[in-house]
């Protein structure tokens, strides 16, 4: 073993020192978007670069009013965005109003006795935490980047690794919208309910969110755990291990390459111990380091190199970690960099399945890979408490969420191969009872998408 881990870091060195020397919202597309010329107008792309979409204007408001303005004044399609960190090309509509959110960004209030929060949905979750943080306060619930604007992520009702928390609809006590018609209504869940429904997870298709009110949590020291099990038993361990202890505030399971037989349980629970991390946030825009970029080259690009996963984990894991929950809660995308590079982009699935169906899509999730040769980078499972607060729940039960980040061509063909196989896991999890996540690619034939 020591050899084998010698090895490994030899490997990663010898890397090192080669590179030194070197909207409205549309469901349903399975076909590819023509090609866009520069010449069609503005173009708003994702993160992925792969959806450029060719919009009549842009606009960036800065004030409730002047978003009841655009829409009031609008004679088209009207769609919207903010981090624009969705991947099938949901931030744009062709020919539309583009209303960009990001200015829109103030944080109102924080009440600190009450533990709530005032904000525009422009704010980043990360100039919250930066707001919040010396009061000693944390957000109860947000995707685990901290670039995302609130508005985009009430639009996809965002989860992250927060156990008993479901979906950011949660944390929700009320929004602020602009309907159609350029008026501004407050929702709850006792107040324009239909509203509140309707615009989380809604993907902007009845209004612009302009201001939420969230609930807020202490900020308090955690302990990093790490735990493997087999994926057979992977729903007990869950129940009995994670499920059932308070002090667990995040966890997930990472599945390892190749097989995908055995979980890397990441939990981080509340302790009395001192931080072994003395920062309160993680860095801004803190891009990954050489080593990082070197060990995933290797990962993805040399033969079997996912087959040293199983043991650069407990090199990855080797010492103990206790931070703040705010720290963990700030990972910057920056990390993930280069999303984009030499005709590839990587880019992210959700399928949500029963939590009893966990080793049966993890069976199906294994074949489909292995069939088409997924270049996958990382398979993890989250788990969500039922959400039934919106009308586009995808978590109508207790579920346990399978997030697949992998590397696909951008080419014609490569992306109808992903469709392909994509299509595959929608049909899977469907059949199971569960559904998929929408802010991913637009693969889904129309009655696949109907019975989810």
């Amino acid at each position: 073993m020591r050899l084998f881990q010698k090895l490994v870091r030899n490997i990663v060195l010898l890397t090192l020192l080669a590179s030194a020397g070197l909207s409205l919202f549309v469901f349903l597309t399975p076909e590819l978007p023509a090609p866009v010329q520069r010449s069609q107008g503005t173009i708003v792309n994702d993160v992925t670069r792969m959806n450029p979409i060719p919009v009549a204007r842009e606009a960036h408001p800065t004030s409730v009013e002047a978003v009841q303005d655009l829409v009031r004044t609008a004679t088209g399609p009207i769609s919207i965005g903010g981090g624009r960190f969705s991947m099938g090309g949901q931030t744009a509509s062709p020919g539309s109003l583009h209303i960009d959110m990001r200015g829109l960004n103030k944080i109102l209030e924080v009440d600190k006795e009450k533990k709530v929060l005032r904000v525009q949905a422009g704010a980043t979750w990360r100039s919250i935490l930066e707001r919040i943080d010396p009061e000693d306060l944390s957000l109860s619930i947000m995707q685990s980047y901290s670039n995302f604007t609130v508005g985009g992520s009430l639009s996809v009702n965002v989860h992250g690794r927060y156990i008993g928390s479901g979906p950011l609809v949660g944390s929700v006590e009320a929004i602020k919208v602009v309907l159609a018609d350029g008026s501004l209504v407050e929702a709850s869940r006792s107040n324009n309910r239909e509203v509140f429904a309707g615009c989380i997870g809604g993907y902007g298709g009845l209004g612009v969110i302009v201001e939420a009110t969230l609930r807020l949590a202490d900020n308090v020291p955690l302990e990093r755990v790490i735990e493997q099990v087999p994926v057979a038993k992977y729903r007990t361990f869950f129940a009995d291990t994670i499920r059932k202890d308070p002090s667990v505030i995040f966890q997930n399971g990472d599945l390892l390459p190749t097989d995908y037989s055995e979980v890397y349980s990441v939990s981080f629970r509340k302790t009395k111990k001192n931080v072994t991390e003395a920062r309160r946030l993680q860095p801004v825009g803190n891009p990954p380091s050489l080593l990082d970029r070197s060990a995933r080259r290797i990962l993805m690009d040399v033969p079997y190199g996912m087959h040293l996963r199983k043991y650069l984990e407990p090199l990855r894991y080797r010492s103990d970690l206790v931070v703040w929950r705010n720290y963990e809660a700030s990972y910057d995308v920056a990390e993930l960099q280069p999303i984009v590079s030499n005709g590839s982009s990587f880019v992210l699935q959700e399928y949500f399945v029963p939590v009893d169906k966990v080793t049966t899509f993890a069976d199906v999730l294994l074949n489909v890979l292995t069939t088409h040769d997924v270049a996958m980078a990382n398979v993890s499972i989250r788990h969500a408490v039922p959400d039934r607060d919106t009308i586009m729940s995808w978590a109508r039960d207790e579920v346990f969420a399978f997030v697949l980040y992998y590397r696909q061509g951008t080419d014609p063909d490569s992306r109808r191969e992903v469709g392909s196989w994509t299509r595959e896991l929608m049909q899977a999890s469907v059949d199971m009872g569960g559904t998929y996540y929408l802010p991913y690619q637009l693969q889904a034939p129309k009655d696949l998408f109907l019975r989810a």
